[in-house]
């Protein structure tokens, strides 16, 4: 459930901005993400762009088995630049 008004503007801001890919991904994937903050007191987090990717570019978020992420400030352009990728499994 999301609880604050900029976690709710946040999913509208996602929901205009992510393109759909036409093959989602279907098998474990390793997301690397970076958030750049307007402010050092975020209340965004990753858990929330992990959920929003649902049915966008992978079928669940239980899927992600490997997770790197940074965040960083930015005041005038806060935004999150992701990576996913296909999870190579370990030999």
């Amino acid at each position: 459930m999301i609880k604050s008004d900029k976690a709710r503007m946040y999913v509208k801001m996602f929901n205009d901005q992510c393109q759909k890919i036409d093959d989602l991904f279907l098998e474990d994937v390793s997301v690397s993400m970076k958030i750049f903050y307007a402010s050092r007191r975020p209340d965004l987090d990753e858990s929330l762009i992990l959920d929003l990717m649902q049915g966008f570019i992978y079928k669940n978020d239980r899927q992600v088995k490997h997770k790197d992420i940074r965040w960083g400030l930015d005041k005038e352009n806060p935004r999150s630049i992701i990576e996913v990728s296909d999870l190579i499994p370990e030999t």
